[in-house]
């Protein structure tokens, strides 16, 4: 006789959610606050931008490291520490009194930040009947787009009113907030599987999941070289005033959370429509930023409009990962994670040496390049090319 389906956890669900919230928020608010960063910490704009390379390059590694290393703990643990180190970074970066220290919380979120990450869907699916899977990881990605709206446009708005440290001290409520209600509403969930090193060298080894971590490398490399720097460009090229930034910024962000529902449309008809329809729009908008930067209608739509096409992203990819390797979701899921934090290191470097050695729009070209070549390799190579 079959086993009845186990219930639907949603509290647990959407404790997720508020995770992948906080993480999210704390990830974005230095592209609100760089300028504000640098000036009170005495370095320029392109090395302030390097706290978001920090995060990066630490969230890379802990991706596929932290279900590894913690792979005898129960899951639900895991994710309170690591939520709990989200919340000790927030209150780091809200006291920095140096670059060095700064840098030292951004590494803290780094680990929350990869950890939680690699392990959110995989645990989701866990929450709910397989038949609600889907709707269970939409659920979770609600957290970005959430945070896609709020994040950047409420920082810069905190910035100007109590200085960039106030936004962290918001960010840290929200930990405080997560980690509670993680707390009440994750049952006990014991690690399952055996997670090890051969099996993500046999990943690796699929051409499917190499194909998609290189699109990855080029497109959201692109994305964030002209996502970091982006304040940059309104205040040095357009010249606006803080609170039309802020507006502009909230255009950024409705536009990311409508964007998030178009590319999951999209996605589920095909993934690589998806991410090559948000690609080619990225760069046709860099392009329009370095042409008629200096126009303020130009600048506002352009950013709007950026955000809605990044919408596409992080479904199109996941869901082209996860039909690569539906039998290793969590391994998947970690190699995802560490190729979107490689790609955003690599985006905040080389838009940040751009942007102190060739101005402000040395970024968003830097956005028409590698989003133009990782759109080429998506079209050609991707799920559904084949000739």
């Amino acid at each position: 006789m079959a086993a009845h389906p186990p219930a639907a956890r949603w509290p647990g669900v959407a404790s997720l959610a508020l995770g992948v919230f906080g993480l999210v928020t704390a990830e974005f608010l230095p592209a609100s606050l760089l300028t504000a960063m640098a000036a009170d910490l005495h370095v320029s704009v392109g090395v302030a931008g390097q706290a978001v390379t920090a995060t990066a390059l630490v969230g890379a590694v802990a991706a596929p490291s932290i279900p590894l290393l913690t792979r005898r703990f129960d899951r639900k643990s895991v994710l309170l520490a690591l939520t709990g180190l989200l919340l000790v970074s927030n209150l780091l970066a809200a006291t920095a009194g140096s670059l060095a220290v700064l840098l030292g919380a951004r590494v803290l979120l780094g680990i929350a930040l990869g950890g939680f990450w690699s392990m959110a869907a995989a645990l989701a699916m866990r929450l709910v009947p397989e038949p609600l899977v889907a709707r269970a990881i939409s659920v979770v990605l609600t957290g970005v787009s959430v945070a896609t709206v709020c994040a950047a446009p409420i920082g810069a708005w905190m910035g100007e009113l109590w200085g960039w440290r106030s936004a962290f001290i918001a960010a840290g409520a929200v930990s405080v907030l997560a980690l509670a209600v993680q707390a009440l509403t994750l049952p006990a969930l014991p690690p399952r599987g055996q997670a090890n090193l051969r099996a993500l060298g046999a990943l690796l080894a699929r051409p499917d999941v190499r194909t998609a971590l290189v699109a990855v490398l080029f497109v959201i490399s692109g994305h964030f070289a002209g996502f970091t720097y982006i304040r940059p460009v309104m205040e040095e090229v357009t010249r606006l005033p803080v609170e039309a930034i802020s507006a502009i910024l909230l255009g950024y962000g409705v536009g990311g959370f409508f964007g998030n529902f178009a590319g999951g449309w999209i996605a589920g008809r095909s993934e690589r429509h998806a991410i090559v329809a948000g690609g080619v729009l990225i760069v046709l908008l860099a392009l329009s930023l370095l042409v008629a930067g200096t126009s303020t209608a130009v600048t506002a739509i352009t950013v709007t409009l950026w955000g809605f096409a990044f919408g596409a992203f992080p479904v199109g990819f996941q869901t082209w990962i996860l039909r690569s390797a539906p039998d290793q979701a969590e391994g998947a899921g970690g190699l995802l994670v560490a190729a979107f934090q490689v790609a955003i290191a690599a985006g905040a470097v080389g838009g940040g040496l751009l942007v102190d050695h060739a101005g402000a729009l040395g970024a968003p070209a830097f956005a028409v390049v590698a989003l133009g070549l990782g759109s080429l390799i998506t079209w050609r190579y991707g799920p559904g090319a084949r000739s």
